[in-house]
């Protein structure tokens, strides 16, 4: 892998996990000693990270990682509906779908645990598990072109995943969401999926919404994921 996807590929995960927060100013003489690299792989990696709007490059200012601004996630969370809904109607079409059975058993012993665990759960492997459900949607649709789409609006909405955390409650709901729609793909039921599937986009954009309050988020204003 060439040095600039590097680069890329790490400073995406830190923005995505907020390592990096919104609003961030990406120094580029800082950044580059940090990851021993030179100045060209870096700025490189800032543009693609521009272009997926991870980042916003202000002329005679440098990079800075990209707000969360309101209307952004709402939007995003409407593109996320439309593709999840239909990628799970595809899953639920496919011959083979017994990995959903799995996982939803994995979700309904997560779903338990935050309900018994309140706020001591450690929600690391959770997130591990519907990492492994988003990938299982995108192979059992079998469309690239909709694999590709779908993972570059998770990516963006990976950054709000610490309102969730702060909420055992809403942890559990969504567990059990994404148990249904489990369910409903191994047993073939695509309608149900696809409902399943915007339920719970709509739930969590709703969660999300009222968490940021209605406002833009920026570098220290609010802690997401």
């Amino acid at each position: 892998m060439k040095q600039g996807d590097l680069v890329y590929e790490r400073l995406r995960e830190e923005i995505v996990e907020w390592e990096l927060a919104p609003g961030t100013h990406l120094n580029e003489t800082r950044i580059a000693a940090r990851l021993g690299v030179s100045r060209t792989p870096l700025r490189e990696a800032l543009h693609r990270l521009d272009r997926d709007g991870l980042v916003r490059i202000s002329p005679g200012r440098g990079a800075f990682v990209s707000e969360i601004a309101l209307g952004d996630v709402a939007h995003r969370f409407q593109l996320r509906d439309a593709l999840e809904s239909y990628a799970v109607r595809l899953c639920a079409r496919a011959d083979e779908r017994s990995v959903f059975g799995a996982l939803e058993a994995d979700f309904l012993e997560w779903r338990d645990r935050f309900d018994a665990g309140a706020g001591a759960v450690d929600d690391t492997g959770y997130y591990a598990l519907t990492s492994r459900l988003d990938a299982e949607v995108s192979q059992g649709a079998a469309n690239p072109h909709l694999s590709d789409s779908l993972a570059s609006v998770r990516q963006h909405l990976r950054r709000l995943r610490r309102i969730a955390r702060r909420t055992p409650g809403r942890m559990a709901l969504s567990a059990g969401e994404h148990a249904r729609i489990c369910a409903a793909v191994r047993a073939g039921a695509e309608e149900e999926a696809a409902r399943a599937a915007s339920e719970h986009v709509g739930n969590s954009l709703r969660h999300i919404l009222a968490a940021l309050g209605g406002s833009a988020v920026g570098g220290s204003a609010v802690a997401l994921d």
